[in-house]
């Protein structure tokens, strides 16, 4: 299976989302939303995000 997000409900009742490698290792994972549609937007602003992030090696300063 390709890499993925999943949204799921937390144990205190929290919308958050998590992206998973092809391995299945979870790679990153979301805050607490209160809906379902607020994690959905999350996720794309994390994939907006990420497509123009840089890396900063905090080791070379």
């Amino acid at each position: 299976m390709a890499a993925h997000f999943e949204i799921y409900k937390d144990k205190a009742g929290e919308f958050r989302f998590r992206l998973k490698s092809a391995n299945g290792q979870i790679v990153a994972t979301g805050e607490g939303y209160t809906t379902k549609s607020h994690a959905h937007e999350g996720v794309e602003a994390v994939k907006r995000a990420a497509a123009a992030a840089t890396i900063v090696d905090l080791e070379d300063k």
